[in-house]
């Protein structure tokens, strides 16, 4: 398994040296990642649920620069990018990735000959129609052979697979080519929301691990300020790199740096490493705000009231808005006075924004069991409360003294499960305004867990995330 690629090798003249399969096969399944679908899939979860908790906001990045190295080593640091991805899920449709080849060489940017690039966890069509609006570009050319055994684009699919789902894919491997010549095919195939870029490149190899941080730390900062005289020996992406630097400062994007580590830091010694990181480029954005929580405060008492049998009341929400669209987990919980009259929600986004939050109001009206449906004079005095959730995020601890201590009181909603058992629960921020005591919170989450009081915390699993809530009675004072 490759903790790096080695620098790029450039330049050839040439035909395709292989035939011209309908199906390019994964080529470094069971070397870089493992080759088996539960396997990978799982180390593939495991990498985004251990990143850092990402802010909660709406959007999402056009495009992200990853590493490509083998999971062990450059997994945790590419985790860091494609966990911004979530939201995305079924609104990015088309996936462009570049990178640098190391294998054949070849003079510009090559396509491969086959129709659909298949990796452990599935097949994954190629989007016939962006590469037919790119493949008359003189620097665009087909090579079956720089794809065939090439491992930088094929490294970041099961990742895609695992974060968006479906989608299409244009896949190029980029050789000798010029930077604006790069920056050219991209804005070609720019598009809308539907396209996401993906930029594959390492960064500096095989120095010291003082040098490496020396070295990679000057090339975090020039792609901060997008430039893009960075050189091979900083990145081994750096044309592909350069390129997107090129497009993404025309259409007037940011660049935030999610990760930046090595090999050192990872799976290997500090002797001679190989540099990663991570990055995201998109539009600024708002944050959340109370205009955001009105509008899902009426999506939810639109729901219920059609669940109720209101007339003139949709049965769907229609999300006009793009951030309704992103894929979201919601809690909707009503309200009676200080009562609870009905609480539902998901821990993990499934669907859009806007229709989550419709589905959990209208079960916590009528299908939290603890409670009997809802009737329309109950609705008149009861109160909606939507939470937003962020992606829950693993919580690694020694012991349960030291689970208590990394506990935030207030922020913190927490998820404990037992593995193997089918045992789960969680608790929303909002309980400790009545558990304020950590070990007390920690004792109450067993229980609705089912998990015995006694059991020895080190054999739970434990995750945590924060939300942002909005309830009606507050937009009345």
């Amino acid at each position: 398994m490759g903790l790096g690629s080695g620098r790029p090798v450039l330049y050839i003249e040439g035909m395709s040296l292989l035939r011209n399969p309908e199906v390019r096969p994964p080529a470094v399944a069971s070397l870089f990642y493992p080759g088996d679908a539960p396997t990978l899939a799982e180390e593939v979860s495991s990498y985004l649920d251990q990143t850092e908790e990402a802010p909660l906001e709406p959007g999402f990045p056009k495009a992200v620069i990853v590493p490509h190295a083998g999971f062990i080593y450059s997994g945790p640091v590419a985790a860091s990018a494609y966990d911004r991805l979530r939201p995305a899920r079924g609104i990015v449709r088309r996936v462009v990735i570049l990178g640098p080849c190391h294998r054949v060489p070849v003079r510009g940017l090559a396509l491969p000959r086959a129709r659909a690039f298949d990796t452990p966890l599935g097949r994954i069509p190629l989007d016939e129609e962006a590469i037919a609006s790119i493949r008359a570009l003189p620097q665009v050319v087909e090579s079956a052979a720089t794809h065939a055994e090439e491992h930088a684009l094929e490294v970041q699919l099961p990742f895609l697979q695992r974060v968006l789902g479906e989608f299409s894919l244009v896949p190029l491997v980029v050789g000798d080519a010029a930077p604006e010549k790069v920056a050219d095919v991209l804005e070609r195939i720019w598009g809308g929301t539907e396209t996401l870029i993906v930029i594959s490149s390492d960064l500096s190899h095989y120095h010291s691990y003082e040098a490496a941080r020396r070295i990679d730390g000057a090339t975090v900062r020039a792609i901060l300020g997008f430039d893009a005289g960075i050189s091979h020996e900083q990145a081994c992406g750096a044309t592909p790199v350069a390129g997107m630097l090129i497009a993404a400062k025309r259409k007037g994007l940011a660049a935030k740096l999610l990760d930046c580590r090595n090999s050192g830091d990872t799976a290997g010694d500090k002797s001679r490493v190989v540099g990663y990181a991570s990055f995201a480029l998109a539009s600024e954005s708002p944050c959340y705000g109370a205009e955001h929580g009105k509008k899902l405060l009426q999506i939810a008492r639109g729901s219920i009231l059609a669940a109720l049998g209101a007339p003139g009341e949709p049965g769907a929400p229609v999300a006009e808005e793009p951030w309704l669209r992103e894929s979201r987990a919601t809690f909707v919980t009503l309200m009676q006075g200080e009562e609870l009259r009905g609480c539902v929600g998901a821990l993990d986004a499934q669907r859009p924004l806007a229709s989550d939050v419709a589905e959990n109001a209208r079960a916590a009206a009528l299908e939290d069991t603890r409670f009997k449906p809802l009737t329309p004079d109950e609705f008149a005095r009861t109160d909606i409360e939507v939470s937003l959730l962020s992606t829950p995020k693993r919580l690694s601890f020694e012991d349960h003294a030291d689970l208590i201590g990394r506990l935030r009181p207030g922020v913190d909603g927490l998820i404990l499960e037992q593995g193997g058992e089918g045992k789960r629960a969680t608790f929303l921020p909002q309980v400790w305004e009545g558990l304020p005591d950590p070990e007390q919170f920690i004792t109450h989450l067993k229980r609705k867990a089912g998990i015995a009081a006694d059991t020895d915390v080190r054999r739970c699993r434990v995750k945590r995330y924060t939300v942002l809530k909005w309830r009606e009675v507050e937009f009345c004072q």
